[in-house]
């Protein structure tokens, strides 16, 4: 007998307790670096997600499109201001980041989970009054926090079997765009929708501790404790931030996981090893 197929076997053998695990589950992913830059990447990670809604789970894509927006910028010879290390974001720029995200990133996702037989859903925050802001800082001027989120809409979504796919840009309350991180608004949705699990896709394995080596499960007050004593550093820092955040406003659990590894969100959910760094209160 085929050892390919034994194998097989044997992994749907062992995926069938997680499976039933997160039946009517509701799991939020937010979508960057690597599955966004390349046509494989972002063909099996539509493949992933529409498996993941064939089995029972709810899920909600959300998306980033940093470097898209810096080329776009560029090629319309739009200078950029920054404060702290965050991007003022302007006038000029809040329309050039909602033509990018709305536009070409979002269908780019939206389709590729429809050439897979999904059902896959466009939006932006500003949709249905989806994401609701408050500004940040005016010194970065369009750059919003997130105060409300319409889950009512997203339920609706879930019951007909759609897959909301979420570009992040908000809306104040007077009716102005705002641009919101990436993680921030993925972590807000996760937090509003009491998300079973936050998958945060990077370019790297997980949150790693003092000796290099990624750590597997974490709670609230240690990722504190690293952080306190610097072993969490860099652009770590966000992410850990916004997994607290979700944490604290009613997602379940966090992960944090390498996007670059085929399957990735199909081995956190349906094996026994996991991936990444799984992170609770």
């Amino acid at each position: 007998m085929n050892q390919d197929w034994i194998a097989t076997a044997a992994t749907l053998n062992q995926a069938l307790p997680y499976l039933k695990k997160y039946e009517g589950a509701t799991v939020v992913v937010k979508l960057g670096g690597h599955a966004m830059g390349s046509d494989e990447g972002m063909e099996s990670f539509a493949r992933d997600v529409v498996l993941m809604q064939q089995v029972g789970v709810n899920p909600v894509i959300v998306h980033g499109g940093g470097p898209m927006i810096n080329a776009m910028l560029d090629r319309l010879d739009i200078p950029s201001e920054f404060v702290d290390g965050k991007r003022v974001t302007s006038d000029a720029i809040v329309n050039v980041v909602e033509m990018v995200l709305s536009g070409s990133v979002n269908k780019r996702i939206v389709q590729a989970i429809n050439a897979q037989g999904g059902r896959a859903i466009g939006l932006s925050g500003k949709d249905a009054n989806l994401i609701v802001c408050d500004q940040t800082d005016p010194k970065l001027g369009l750059v919003g926090t997130p105060r409300d989120v319409n889950t009512a809409m997203l339920t609706h979504l879930f019951e007909g079997n759609f897959i909301p796919v979420i570009a992040p840009l908000g809306v104040g309350d007077q009716g102005e765009t705002f641009n919101i991180n990436g993680d921030t608004a993925a972590g807000a949705v996760a937090a509003a929708l009491g998300a079973d699990r936050l998958l945060l896709l990077t370019d790297v394995a997980g949150v790693k501790g003092s000796e290099g080596t990624v750590l597997t499960e974490l709670t609230a007050a240690q990722i504190k404790q690293l952080t306190r004593n610097g072993i969490i550093a860099g652009g770590m820092i966000p992410k850990t931030e916004t997994a607290l955040n979700a944490i604290e406003g009613g997602a379940r659990a966090v992960v944090i996981l390498d996007g670059r590894v085929p399957n990735a969100c199909l081995l956190e959910l349906f094996t026994d090893h996991g991936a990444g760094s799984l992170i609770r209160g």
